[in-house]
């Protein structure tokens, strides 16, 4: 908790309350009623807002490293017995604060020889505090808060002058009508650094004569006095300085007073030049009057001041300014007219303020500026002329520091500043080819711009284009922020603006709307260390764009769909927070980079989050998981997959090739089987024409046992019901004692289709007719053995022949393919001479 009020120690990060953790012990707001048992060891002990109604000798422990203590805010009154804090030997700041109603036995405060400070504000003490001796033991003590009491009486005990450590006493918001000389007298001789009488109506509630009060401070030294809110006008002001003449005060605050008529009213007087005569010879070295109704500053107001450093009339109602109103303060240094109701300034306004070094002239009225009021301010430094309505800059000796912004400025083209820190934010400035002019300020390091209505670059000039300006220019701050730099940059112009700025150091183009960044915009700023381009329409950035040296970027509230994380490797800080990111696999690399690197990331991580598409809108991305993004990730399932896949295929290929291979006669019968059951495939129809056979069988008589074995057996009727041809062939079907060749041509006649069986021995037996075609072909017999035979070679040259398989179980296949060629209709073209044959098969 540390002082409620007083900047007290403070405890940074989450605590543990009702604990005690490392010798701090928390325990406010505990609902508590007694003192909680606490570590030896404690040095801290936090009990305020808790319902401790009594504190006595047997509340606390021996706690003899405790130092802190706080047991204010309770909920209910509070009774401080006797010797109450006597097992706290070494207590030094002791805070009984707010407590409504607080009882103090006697003897409470005994034994407290090491206090150095003790509150007790807000506690309905009334003046017996002081006036009794309840801090008699207290000669540590350095600082008494009393604020917000009901003591009507200042009066202290004698038991002050024995504590000489005494520097500041509060008593701010009291009800202390009056004080007079020897009131005080306990504190007589004394040096308080800090001593508040504010707002205790003080002299104003009745009348006083001063000449029989006289000086209640007499032989009491006091660096700052706070007599403010007390509604003193000028005669009681006059009066009481006059009263205390002589009396070594520092500072004097005053604020909240009732001088001045304010702006229309003249029942209350404005000070003139008797008002502060009486402080004449106090050694005054700063004057607050702020925060009054002063009208006007007469004619040598504050003559003879010549201690003053400085003077403080700011939220006055101040318009005028008389000639010599500020003759005699010879040492000022600080002048504060801020607040008021200015609303022009003449060459005489400042005169004799020949050493002053600040002016605030903070939201006045000031329109028009006659002459040059700050000519003979040799030694001014800063002039505040913010929130005005100044449409021309004034001219002004070198200066440190000069603020101009809030104005009405729409030009600089009469430019009379010659300055180090330049502000000129919330004007109407429009050309951004005014800031060429600025670069040629010999030692301008700091220049605001922002808030402007920059859009334009009409005068550029040869200035404008950097000459003469790159070994001049000491820039090392420009903030161009909030201004419509686009419109510009747009048009191509204005685009040398930063090439003569090698030094500079921090760049701010915020709320410029640029949704493009010009190409080598930033080639000329070789120590850029930090850029603002935050709240712009960027969506893309390309590579180069930053110069090398820069550290520190600011892009956050733009329009970045995939920003290439490759432009942020040299940052030490990046803000990209509120950006439209598009989550898809473009952006895996910078979220990738995000999870990774080691530059800092301004805002919370959850302010990095997609827009789109739908499914990611509002994810943050640093739970966006990539890998289904990574191709080789993507594809090792695949290939794996894949390659599983392969195997298998292949294996069923080769297996079912080696089971074909091995098993194609099963396999064809198991076809036909099929076939016939779904298709229930019909024999074809014999030829209409009538023909006694089917198939006429010419072989080597040689080899009629193969023929009969491999053929016939499975192709004529007579030897099977399963077979569906009736055959011819000679061992059977030839007429016994006719010729021979009668016979053959009688069974070619009267047969559909007509099969040579050719083998070698047929071949060996001469077996071919003249004038008609018979092919012949063995069963080991190659191409060119066949077509050495003329008649072969004629009819293999234009029609298909068939070999008899070598493998047995390609046997049905051969028979099934046969059979479909002696069903097959095929028109063969009659000769002239020897026989006419329908169709000659060869089987080999």
């Amino acid at each position: 908790w540390g002082d409620k009020r007083w900047g007290g120690p403070l405890v940074c990060g989450p605590v543990a309350r009702c604990s005690s953790v490392r010798s701090i012990a928390r325990y406010s707001f505990c609902n508590l009623s007694h003192v909680p048992l606490v570590p030896n060891d404690t040095t801290w002990l936090q009990l305020n807002f808790n319902s401790i109604r009594r504190v006595n000798a047997t509340s606390f422990p021996l706690l003899v490293h405790l130092i802190i203590l706080e047991l204010g805010s309770q909920t209910d009154p509070v009774v401080i017995g006797n010797a109450a804090f006597r097992n706290l030997p070494n207590l030094k700041q002791l805070d009984l604060a707010d407590n409504k109603m607080l009882t103090l036995a006697p003897d409470a405060f005994v034994g407290l020889s090491h206090i150095h400070s003790l509150r007790l504000y807000s506690n309905g003490l009334d003046q017996s505090i002081l006036e009794s001796d309840y801090l008699r033991d207290m000669i540590s003590l350095e600082y008494l808060d009393l604020f917000g009491n009901k003591i009507t009486r200042l009066r202290p005990h004698s038991l002050f002058y024995r504590l000489t450590s005494l520097q500041i006493v509060n008593l701010k918001l009291n009800q202390i009508s009056m004080i007079c000389e020897g009131d005080l007298n306990s504190f007589q001789g004394k040096l308080f650094l800090l001593f508040i009488l504010n707002s205790n109506s003080l002299y104003s509630r009745t009348p006083v004569d001063f000449n029989r009060c006289g000086n209640p401070f007499k032989n009491i030294n006091i660096d700052t006095l706070d007599l403010g809110g007390n509604g003193w006008t000028v005669d009681i002001m006059q009066q009481f300085f006059t009263a205390i003449k002589g009396t070594p005060i520092l500072f004097l605050k005053l604020p909240h007073h009732l001088m001045g008529p304010g702006f229309g009213f003249h029942n209350l007087r404005d000070p003139d030049n008797n008002t502060f005569a009486g402080l004449t010879g106090s050694g005054l070295g700063l004057l607050d009057i702020s925060y009054g109704f002063i009208f006007s500053l007469s004619h040598h107001l504050f003559q003879n001041m010549k201690d003053f450093k400085l003077l403080d009339v700011n939220h006055n109602k101040i318009n005028q300014i008389q000639k010599e109103a500020f003759s005699g303060l010879e040492s000022l240094k600080h002048l504060n007219l801020s607040y008021n109701l200015l609303g022009e300034l003449y060459s005489y306004t400042f005169a004799g303020l020949h050493n002053v070094t600040t002016i605030a002239l903070q939201e006045n009225h000031i329109g028009a500026i006659s002459g040059n009021p700050f000519i003979y301010l040799t030694k001014l430094e800063l002039v505040d002329l913010r929130e005005n309505a100044l449409k021309i800059i004034p001219s002004f000796l070198h200066l440190s520091t000069v603020f101009l912004g809030g104005n009405r400025l729409v030009s600089i083209d009469k430019f009379g500043v010659s300055a180090v820190n330049l502000d000129l934010e919330r004007n109407r400035l429009t050309n951004l080819g005014d800031v060429y002019h600025l670069l040629q300020v010999p030692d301008l390091k700091y220049l605001f711009l922002k808030q402007n209505r920059l859009s334009d670059c009409s005068k550029e000039t040869n200035v404008s284009k950097g000459i003469n300006v790159t070994e001049k220019s000491q820039l090392t701050y420009l903030d161009l922020g909030e201004n419509m730099l686009k419109l510009v940059w747009e048009r191509d112009l204005c685009l040398h603006v930063f090439s003569a700025l090698s030094k500079l150091v921090v760049l701010h183009l915020n709320n410029n709307y640029l949704s493009f960044l010009p190409r080598n915009i930033f080639s000329g700023l070789t120590s850029l260390n930090r850029l603002n381009l935050a709240s712009n329409l960027l969506s893309y950035i390309s590579h180069g764009d930053f110069p090398a040296s820069l550290k520190k970027l600011d892009l956050s509230g733009n329009q970045l769909l995939h920003p290439d994380p490759e432009l942020f490797a040299t940052l030490s800080f990046l803000d990209i927070t509120f950006n439209r990111f598009y989550c898809d696999c473009d952006l895996s690399g910078l979220i990738v980079w995000l999870n990774q690197t080691n530059v800092t990331l301004a805002g919370p991580q959850d302010n990095m989050f997609c827009v789109a598409p739908p499914d990611f809108a509002g994810v943050a991305l640093h739970i966006i998981s990539t890998v289904q993004c990574n191709e080789d990730e993507v594809l090792k399932p695949l290939q794996f997959s894949l390659f599983i896949f392969t195997t298998v295929a292949l294996i069923m290929l080769l297996s079912a090739v080696i089971i074909f291979t091995h098993f194609r006669g099963n396999c064809f019968i198991l076809y036909k089987t099929v076939t016939r059951a779904l298709l229930k495939e019909a024999q074809q129809e014999a030829d209409t024409k009538p023909c006694k056979y089917d198939v006429y069988l010419c072989y080597s008589n040689k080899d009629f046992e193969w023929v009969q074995k491999s053929l016939i057996k499975y192709l004529d009727t007579q030897y099977s019901d399963r077979n569906r041809f009736t055959l011819c062939f000679e061992e059977r079907d030839f007429l016994p004692g006719e010729e021979h060749i009668i016979n053959i041509r009688s069974a070619i006649w009267n047969s559909r289709k007509t099969i040579c069986v050719v083998t070698r021995q047929f071949l060996k037996d001469g077996w071919y007719l003249k004038d008609v075609l018979i092919m012949v072909v063995a069963g080991s017999l190659s191409q060119y053995q066949l077509m050495n035979y003329k008649p072969i070679r004629v009819f293999v040259q234009r029609s298909q022949y068939l070999r008899w398989p070598e493998d047995h179980q390609d046997r049905d296949w051969f028979l099934d393919k046969l059979s479909h060629q002696i069903l097959k209709e095929k028109k063969v073209r009659k000769e002239s001479r020897g026989l006419e044959l329908q169709n000659v098969m060869t089987v080999s």
